[in-house]
């Protein structure tokens, strides 16, 4: 390699930009959800939930799955809304039996709760992402002739 050639860039791996993308979405899920507290757990959460969902959909499109070109905001918004719904279900599911079970519990304490109900699901997403978009296996060749 040539002294003034760089080395070649290496990109992050899938899971990689996975964890950013469902960090930066949790940021924002976390300012929402404490700044509409007052308003009650609940409504909190439905809006952090879509506020971030329809983040982490656009930065799973453009950066984890790199199908910027190839699917459009609202095919991607669109197909990323049933595990969003279950998530968000999921984690109001939470939300209630916290409320039940603790006299007024701290938003933040709302808001650990809700994002480690979130990070289960998102992983469970991931995994499931990266086996149905698995590459084909290339079939095995046979020996011509074998009997």
């Amino acid at each position: 390699m040539a002294a003034d050639a760089a080395p070649p860039r290496r990109r992050p791996l899938p899971v990689t930009r996975f964890l950013l993308a469902g960090g930066l979405a949790n940021v924002l899920y976390a300012v929402l959800f404490l700044s509409l507290a007052p308003l009650g757990g609940q409504p909190a959460n439905l809006a952090g939930a879509v506020a971030s969902s329809t983040l982490a959909n656009e930065l799973h499109r453009r950066s984890t799955f790199r199908a910027g070109a190839r699917v459009g905001w609202l095919t991607a918004q669109w197909a990323g809304s049933g595990i969003a719904l279950a998530g968000w279900a999921m984690s109001a599911a939470a939300l209630g039996v916290l409320e039940a079970a603790v006299v007024d519990p701290s938003p933040a304490t709302g808001a650990v709760l809700v994002l480690s109900v979130t990070a289960t699901v998102g992983l469970v997403r991931f995994i499931a992402l990266r086996w149905v978009f698995r590459p084909a296996r290339p079939a095995r060749p046979t020996l011509a002739g074998a009997a």
